[in-house]
């Protein structure tokens, strides 16, 4: 492993750029602005190493755009409707940095601060380290919340992510990794040649701003059914009132589960290079995103644009709004209890 000066932010806070090499040399990079995870190289059927996440070759690009190629997103990954919930008697308020609602921690969210890191290796592989303390009332949530995040990449071209929380107040918590996927390379043209299957019987359709209605609706004769293989974009183009209004995916699949524990939420197959991604989680849903929002404007890695639909995400959380959905799994952190997820991404080869 090795560690590296990778700039400094506008008020002058250095940043540090970590690489975990394990012993099949597959690399991850992450840097401690958002712990956001710069580089991920992994061997395709010949052998050949390629990065397969979008993102910036500086700090700069990070900086200017608001994309979360890569990072920690929190305290509440995903969406909260009209920027506001009620938690025991009091109503609290966020910043609405989504049309009328908030979005992945709100205007600074854990993507735009500075982690603390600490490299480690243990007999599975190496590691990192990142710990981040939020104040009480940062971006409107209540209690100070000890947030840690660990990556660990093990010699089985696994990537661990373990998330850990506490906090002195009642305060909702929700993390996620918001890494974008290209398994072809990035900017390797759009994703939607790239074979997913979903372990999900059930998704929460969505309004026309994109919040949940609360229905748990059935995936069975819809395009969101990915129960078997299908190409991401097989259906994307389908007249669908849900398609239309998140212009492609951009929806929580409620993942089959019958108790504790990870399970395999999803299956990724990029036919050309012949790479997979297998995604196991202990969390209750996975947010399926197109990359619809690309256009050509932000030029990545190497000097090359992303163009429409050139990444996917696939985020492993609870479900968006929970707060004020009370039948869906709580996402409230109390004090003295300790919010704990895991999410490994399991890199391999299709012959």
């Amino acid at each position: 492993m090795s560690r590296a000066p990778f700039g400094a932010t506008p008020d002058g806070i250095p940043i540090e750029l970590f690489t975990l090499t394990n012993a099949a040399g597959t690399q991850l990079s992450a840097m401690t602005y958002g712990a956001t995870i710069v580089s991920l190289r992994v061997r395709d059927r010949a052998g050949a190493l390629g990065d397969v996440v979008l993102g910036f070759d500086s700090l700069t690009g990070y900086l200017n755009h608001s994309a979360y190629f890569g990072a920690i997103v929190g305290r509440y990954a995903n969406r909260i409707g009209n920027g506001r919930f009620a938690l025991d008697g009091t109503t609290y308020h966020l910043p609405r940095n989504d049309g009328p609602n908030h979005l992945h921690g709100g205007r600074r969210g854990f993507d735009k601060v500075v982690w603390q890191a600490q490299p480690f290796r243990n007999s599975r592989g190496v590691g990192l380290a990142l710990s981040y303390t939020s104040p009480d009332g940062d971006e409107g949530y209540p209690g100070t919340l000890t947030a840690m995040v660990h990556y660990l990449l093990t010699d089985g071209d696994e990537l661990v992510v373990d998330y850990e929380a506490t906090s002195d107040a009642a305060t909702p918590v929700n993390l996620t990794q918001h890494s974008w996927f290209n398994l072809a390379g990035a900017g390797g043209g759009d994703i939607l040649s790239h074979e997913l299957t979903i372990a999900a019987d059930a998704f929460t359709p969505v309004d026309s701003t994109l919040i949940p209605t609360g229905v748990i609706a059935p995936v069975e004769g819809s395009p969101f059914d990915f129960r078997v293989p299908s190409t991401i974009g097989a259906r994307i183009g389908a007249a669908n009132r849900q398609l239309e209004v998140a212009d492609g995916y951009d929806h929580n699949f409620v993942l089959r589960r019958e108790g504790p524990g990870l399970v395999l939420a999803a299956r990724v197959v990029e036919p050309g290079t012949g790479r997979t991604l297998d995604v196991s989680t202990t969390e209750p849903g996975l947010q399926l995103f197109s990359g619809n929002s690309l256009d050509g404007t932000i030029t990545g890695k190497g000097g090359l644009a992303y163009g429409r639909r050139s990444g996917f995400c696939l985020e492993t959380q609870h479900y968006p709004d929970s707060p004020n959905q009370p039948h869906f799994p709580s996402t409230i952190l109390r004090p003295g209890d300790r919010y704990g997820s895991r999410t490994v991404f399991a890199f391999g080869v299709q012959r």
